[in-house]
């Protein structure tokens, strides 16, 4: 069989409609070309790979396991690849039918050209400007960070970058053209050596335009054909943390290759850019935080002024109530904190209610045993009842117009908060079942975006329809982001309690909402709500720490314990040091998250300090007392999974709970009795649905009392 004339790559990413579109366009494109189709999934969770099987078999299909980046992906392709040119064409294109043969032809009639570029369009049919650029040389890059290229992008002092001085009807040799869509002679990839993978996302097109120029080839923009790229038209708004990647890929650029030749100037110029979007990022993220507890802010003051009004008649007295209200609105956001209303409730208003009533209680003691802020009870009381109005009622109404309204943004508020996008997760033949039941709902409050397989072929779930399926529960993670999902659903048909428990320890910080699907009620967790699919429930799992509340108590319990007792242990470590023990590096070990149905390793480590005497593992606790700088650090806690310093030690009754490794087991349970990893699965249910700092402090006592 002879060599293809072209090789086309592309690297996707949870772009499954978008790589469909670009494969059937790019199939119409070669149809009289002697091509091949190379298609490399990183990892996508929205079905891609599926649908590549499924649709296109004659495409050659590469699956990562996770998402090694746009270089390595390509890499991969490259291996494999037999055509004499290739093209690498990102997944949100879409192609001309003669597109390829084109430049085809333009790279036989130029033979000093190496590779070659076509106008690239934004859906709006706008120029996409990344088409065609220069190398951000010290000049170049300061016209791009400081704005210049943008204020007059018809010179040709101040934009080089893009080159938008240039007419982009004109063909032109170029020093770069745009990742998106890029063909090269395999014989000047060969010389010009593949994609630097150290470049995760963007800048390893341009890094292997530069080389490629550097190896004496040309390349050139070629505008007598055109594609149009879905994904240009969302550069001009790209988020915050994008444009920190573009910039730091600048960075990376100039210090391989620019290093020595322009010293200082270069990396100084993008050290401010990075610097610049750094900062802004990190505000971007704090405010979308604090969002909510914002608007609850502002509804504190305004009750507070109606309060004044109604009490006193005017706002004279406004001043004099500046740092009492201070106080009384920290104590009432902490409620709303605590309450939920910031991670798992944002809009439930009986939440709100109480929690707006127990601040009432705890702000109107304060004025009994606080004289010094007891200015007027009338205004405290007043405040309290115009909060219940004000602080629920604002719930309540944003809930009612995403239900009722119409528009875009109120469709959007809808997806997000007020329409389940669920996750179900059990074996291929329990989903199948589950989907059913969900899909034949009168109402349409759920809906399924994504199925998780924990034994079964996808070809199984034929209820699933074109749903992105999983074959490991492992990327449920990622799934939850990817999808934006706002609930998971579990069958405990074909998933142990312990499994799930674990699962929702694990997901808890992502703010979802977990329910658990069962024929029988042989167990309720929590005392959520149940709902009913025919003679199926899904039952509403409440547990203490799911929520930031209990998380955040935990931590700082923790945090407590081990500087309490780092101060007490560090001056017995100087008595330890003249016996002969120092402060030397080792390992602790504890049972694997994953259980059987991810296949994962039957432990976990991590690099510890120890206090011992060399080649001497830990025998008695001082010995151990440097474990708090772990817990101090995050990465142990007080009461958790138990750990050991040796894995033939590991207690495998534990295995499959995802829960933080802790200094003292949560639970004693017998070693090397296999029904006793039922005993440590209800022990882990029972602690994270009771979990109080109380209890940590009682386990802790009693393993003392014991030792």
């Amino acid at each position: 069989m002879t060599a293809p004339e072209l090789s086309v790559i592309i690297v996707n990413y949870n772009v499954r409609e978008f790589l469909r579109q670009a494969l059937r366009s790019i199939q119409q494109a070669v149809s009289d070309i002697p091509a091949e189709i190379i298609v490399v999934d990183n990892a996508s969770v929205d079905g891609s790979a599926d649908m590549v099987r499924k649709d296109f078999p004659e495409v050659r299909l590469i699956e990562n396991r996770q998402n090694v980046g746009f270089g390595r992906a390509n890499n991969q392709a490259i291996a494999l690849a037999q055509g004499k040119v290739l093209a690498f064409v990102n997944p949100d294109t879409v192609v001309q039918e003669d597109t390829f043969s084109v430049l085809l032809r333009f790279l036989k009639e130029h033979p000093e050209a190496g590779m070659v570029g076509c106008k690239i369009l934004n859906p709006d049919g706008s120029l996409q400007l990344a088409c065609r650029r220069s190398f951000p040389t010290p000049w170049v890059a300061f016209t791009k960070l400081v704005g210049l290229s943008r204020l007059f992008p018809r010179s040709r002092l101040f934009g080089r970058y893009n080159l938008t001085f240039l007419d982009p009807d004109q063909t032109a040799p170029v020093d770069a053209i745009s990742g998106s869509f890029m063909m090269i002679r395999r014989e000047v990839l060969e010389r010009a050596g593949s994609f630097d993978e150290r470049f995760f996302m963007y800048g390893e097109d341009l890094d292997l335009c530069y080389r490629v120029r550097k190896a004496g080839w040309e390349i050139y923009y070629v505008p007598e054909t055109q594609i149009v790229h879905y994904k240009g038209a969302s550069s001009s708004k790209a988020g915050l943390d994008t444009l920190l990647l573009f910039y730091r890929a600048m960075l990376q650029f100039v210090r391989k290759h620019f290093r020595g030749r322009y010293r200082f100037l270069p990396q100084w110029f993008l050290y401010v850019g990075i610097a610049t979007r750094g900062t802004l990022s990190f505000f971007h993220r704090f405010f979308l935080r604090l969002r909510m507890p914002l608007i609850d802010l502002f509804f504190l003051q305004v009750a507070l002024a109606l309060a004044l009004l109604l009490r006193f008649g005017s706002l004279i007295h406004w001043r004099s109530y500046l740092l009492v209200t201070a106080i009384y609105s920290t104590i009432w956001l902490l409620n709303f904190y605590f309450f939920d209303l910031y991670e798992h409730r944002k809009f439930s208003g009986s939440h709100a209610a109480s929690a707006v009533l127990a601040g009432l209680v705890i702000n109107s003691t304060i004025t009994y045993f606080a004289k010094e802020f007891a200015f007027s009870r009338l205004v405290v009381l007043l405040q309290g009842g115009l909060n219940l109005l004000f602080i629920p009622g604002w719930r309540i109404l944003v809930r009612w117009l995403a239900l009722h309204s119409p528009g875009s943004f109120f469709e959007r508020l809808k997806r997000r908060y007020f329409r389940k996008r669920a996750i179900l997760v059990g074996s291929a033949s329990s989903l199948a079942g589950l989907y059913r039941k969900i899909q034949a709902q009168a109402d349409d409050t759920v809906e399924v975006v994504g199925l998780v397989s924990t034994a079964g072929k996808p070809e199984q779930i034929e209820s699933g329809g074109s749903l992105p399926v999983l074959q490991s529960a492992d990327r449920l993670p990622a799934a939850i982001r990817e999808l934006d999902a706002n609930e998971v659903i579990f069958s405990s048909s074909s998933l142990s309690y312990g499994t799930i428990l674990s699962w929702i320890s694990e997901l808890s910080p992502s703010g979802v909402d977990f329910k658990i699907a069962s024929d029988q009620f042989d167990v309720i967790i929590g005392s959520g709500s149940v709902e009913y699919l025919g003679e199926l429930s899904l039952v509403d799992v409440e547990y203490r720490l799911a929520h930031a509340r209990y998380r955040a108590l935990k931590r700082g319990l923790d945090l407590s314990l081990a500087v309490i007792g780092l101060l007490a242990v560090i001056p017995l470590w100087f008595l330890l040091h003249l016996l002969g023990y120092r402060l030397r590096r080792g390992e602790v070990f504890w049972p694997a998250s994953g259980t059987a149905e991810t296949g994962n390793e039957k432990w976990n480590r991590k690099n510890v300090w120890l206090m011992t005497k060399k080649e001497r593992l830990p025998q008695f606790w001082l010995e151990k007392s440097p474990l708090l700088l772990q817990v101090l650090s995050g990465s142990l806690s007080m009461v958790g999974v138990p750990v050991a310093f040796r894995k033939e030690e590991l207690n495998p009754a534990f295995r499959g709970i995802r829960m933080k490794p802790g200094l003292v087991p949560f639970a004693d349970v017998d070693r090397g009795r296999p029904r006793e990893e039922q005993a440590a699965q209800r022990a882990a249910i029972l602690y994270m649905k009771r979990y109080s700092p109380w209890l940590d402090l009682e386990i802790l006592a009693k393993h003392l009392l014991k030792r």
